[in-house]
């Protein structure tokens, strides 16, 4: 079934009534080249687990890579801030209010260093390093358990009252969240923030915010500009797929900014992530054109998925989808199956902190390699290509021994 929505349902918004809208980005000028996808060769392994965005950069933007290599190997980066200069004339930011990291872990490590206390709250499950970092630190992490049998999607103002009572001095929220995509709108972000004026620290994490088409402005960058405890959390390596590049980006007000800024490397950011931000100005469209077509990929997975009997397909507005399995299906045991039977790699939430074995994280993909994912997993938790009972779905899945009691 499709969480909340019957399959063959078309709209795929998280808003239950209100039909998605193209994401929009920062105008930018166009290269005309067109975002475009290759896909995988048959036997090529196709990656479900890591998040990317499959049709950017485009062909044309890797050959230019590939043909700058030498230059980009053999002589230092710019400093931080020339790098920082170029992306917020881009995006149309004001520089004093932007750090740039290396990758958003190191913004979130030095975020705990520097700005997080004795305490923070966050929803679980999440992305990880919003609970590791803290307590790797010795900080308290409160977690508020988001609620399958709620859509996991957020309570805000039951979040507000679980910091109250905890007396947490930091809040966290990922928008849309990881793993499973539920996105708050910006109208409701705003009401958070101004309920939590007297904490420390906010931090809304947009990572996957480009993805999100449920409404034309969804971020809440222009708000962490002017309040004095608000941190907006960017990831350009998530956005673009380039997790190898390591490149992200915070906006806060220039004090904030600031401290975080002083903090980092003078030379934190490396030649290829550079790079990439200054061909960013030529690809806008490019950009664009990938993010309408991520979406449309994700409506159409997910109704593929929610085909399948027994499995749960969650509502996203992120570059995945959440799928909750089968009872007493092992996700460990189909994810290694699904990797070494059918060149399949998908996430298992397992050690999710907040969520299970039952929950698969999957990324979206274009139709040739969900088709090749449905195809493994109909062999997998079926045993064949078509439908068979529950019974049969549940035996199926189980390693041999446990399948055989």
């Amino acid at each position: 079934m499709l969480n909340r929505l019957a399959p063959g349902t078309a709209a795929m918004s998280p808003v239950r009534q209100q039909a998605p809208v193209p994401a929009q980005a920062a105008p930018m000028a166009s290269a005309g080249t067109g975002a475009a996808y290759q896909q995988p060769a048959v036997r090529e392994r196709i990656d479900f687990c890591i998040p990317c965005n499959p049709y950017f950069p485009t062909p044309h933007m890797f050959g230019r890579l590939r043909e700058s290599l030498e230059t980009i190997l053999t002589y230092y980066p710019s400093d931080a801030g020339t790098v920082t200069a170029e992306l917020c004339s881009v995006l149309g930011l004001n520089p004093q209010t932007v750090a740039m990291g290396n990758g958003s872990t190191e913004l979130i490590t030095w975020i705990d260093h520097l700005l997080v206390g004795k305490s923070l709250a966050i929803p679980v499950p999440t992305f990880g390093r919003w609970t590791d970092q803290p307590l790797e630190t010795g900080k308290r992490v409160d977690m508020y358990q988001l609620r399958e049998e709620e859509d996991f999607v957020l309570d805000l103002q039951g979040y507000v009252r679980f910091i109250r009572r905890r007396g947490s001095r930091v809040a966290v929220v990922c928008n849309p969240n990881n793993p499973d995509g539920g996105y708050l709108r910006r109208s409701q972000v705003v009401w958070l923030l101004d309920e939590l004026a007297d904490l420390d620290l906010v931090v809304i994490d947009e990572s996957f915010i480009d993805f999100v088409d449920a409404e034309r402005a969804p971020s809440v960058a222009d708000e962490a500009a002017i309040r004095p405890n608000v941190v907006v959390l960017k990831s350009l390596g998530k956005n673009f797929g380039l997790h190898g590049i390591r490149f992200g980006y915070l906006v806060a007000n220039p004090a904030l900014a600031g401290t975080v800024r002083r903090a980092l490397p003078k030379w934190n950011l490396n030649s290829f992530a550079e790079t990439v931000v200054f061909m960013l100005r030529e690809y806008g469209e490019e950009y664009r054109q990938s993010l309408t077509m991520v979406s449309s990929d994700r409506a159409n997975m997910a109704m593929a998925l929610a085909a399948l009997p027994e499995l749960v397909v969650f509502l996203s507005q992120g570059n995945f989808l959440l799928v909750k399995l089968p009872e007493g299906v092992d996700g460990a045991v189909l994810r290694d199956r699904l990797l070494t039977e059918h060149g399949v790699y998908v996430r298992e939430c397992g050690n999710k902190l907040g969520s299970s074995s039952r929950f698969l994280r999957l990324v979206v993909r274009p139709r040739p390699d969900v088709d090749r994912l449905l195809a493994g997993l109909r062999a997998c938790l079926y045993g064949t290509g078509h439908q068979h009972t529950a019974h049969q779905l549940v035996r199926a899945a189980l390693p041999a021994a446990a399948a055989a009691s």
